[in-house]
């Protein structure tokens, strides 16, 4: 008996990633439920498996009606991700109230629950642990992500269906393209690299040489393996990080995407020095719109994760990069 999943934002870029993890495994009975405003997002739904798809408008009801029978776990990735969206009460509609009516549905129903937090929770904060004292968020996005969590913490104790949540860092890989300015730090170097032959990026700020803040940047396929891995161990419910638990900074990133463009045509790799001295590598004076709002630093800390014996080996820069610019190299790239 195939299991029956719903996977919301399933056009997105983690969602539509997450239905091809399950289609490897032979999973195809699979509601998608999205909002095609944007209509480009179809191309992550091409050629994916799935048994129906149901506009986000019309789903959170009929979900909690019982209308698509017996669900054995929902992957919620729907979610207003733009950090720069400052109409609050949009945001709380979309990450807050929509999440809460899925949960109340998936705790009546006993149906489990896995879902996206975000990095975001945290802000200002210099530590990355999953509880309350670090969690500073910075914008609104962050806040309606945290007030989700705060409400899961507290059915936790009494859930009887698996609820795990999972706050990405900076997700990087194929399927973001319709992102734009959220896209990630990769996308975009891969395509100023191609358009103009160099990267840019900021110059030194707070306290960090130019290109050297640091992001724990996390390969796409790592972040659906611990959602799959979690699925597989029901009997594990939380709040988790999910990032390497490696802080890198943005030079590895250009410095990646640069040789594997280099490799793809068959030119040496040059170290970041070199990057550098030739231009390959341009530094920005620091946005004084970004002053006080932005991160220099974050890394996931892992503990509880481990704690659960998921022992994922996740994959550095260097080759998460290499293998993203690859795919984004092959025709119909992106998609």
């Amino acid at each position: 008996m195939h299991p029956r999943i719903v996977v919301t934002g399933a056009a997105g870029f983690i969602g539509s990633n997450l239905v091809r993890g399950l289609n490897a495994r032979g999973i195809t009975d699979i509601i998608a439920v999205d909002n095609l405003t944007q209509a480009d997002k179809f191309h992550n739904l091409v050629d994916l498996r799935i048994s129906d798809y149901v506009d986000k408008t019309a789903f959170y009801e009929a979900f909690a009606r019982g209308q698509f029978g017996h669900v054995d776990a929902v992957f919620h990735e729907g979610a207003c991700s733009d950090t720069m969206e400052h109409d609050g009460r949009y945001m709380l509609d979309n990450n807050y109230v929509a999440s809460k009516r899925l949960l109340d549905t998936c705790l009546a129903q006993g149906i489990r629950l896995l879902y996206a937090s975000s990095a975001a929770t945290y802000g200002g904060s210099a530590s990355f642990v999953e509880q309350p004292r670090f969690e500073r968020p910075l914008n609104v996005y962050g806040y309606s992500k945290l007030l989700f969590d705060q409400v899961v913490r507290r059915h936790l104790p009494a859930a009887d269906s698996q609820i795990a949540g999972f706050r990405y860092f900076n997700v990087y890989g194929p399927g973001e393209q319709h992102k734009g300015r959220m896209a990630s730090v990769a996308f975009h170097h891969f395509n100023q690299y191609r358009a103009e032959g160099k990267v840019r990026l900021f110059g030194a700020y707070g306290g960090y040489g130019p290109g050297e803040q640091m992001r724990d940047f996390v390969w796409i396929d790592d972040v659906v393996a611990v959602n799959l891995w979690f699925f597989d161990h029901p009997a594990h419910s939380g709040v988790f990080n999910l990032g390497s638990g490696r802080a890198q900074p943005f030079n590895d990133v250009a410095h990646g995407v640069i040789n594997a463009l280099r490799a793809s045509h068959g030119l040496d790799g040059l170290s970041l020095e070199q990057m550098v001295a030739d231009r390959l590598i341009e530094y920005i004076d620091f946005p004084a719109a970004l002053v006080g709002k932005y991160q220099c630093f974050t890394e996931a800390d892992l503990q509880n994760l481990r704690a659960t014996g998921c022992d994922h080996a996740f994959a550095d820069v260097a080759t998460g990069v290499s293998a993203y610019v690859q795919r984004l190299l092959q025709p119909a790239a992106g998609h």
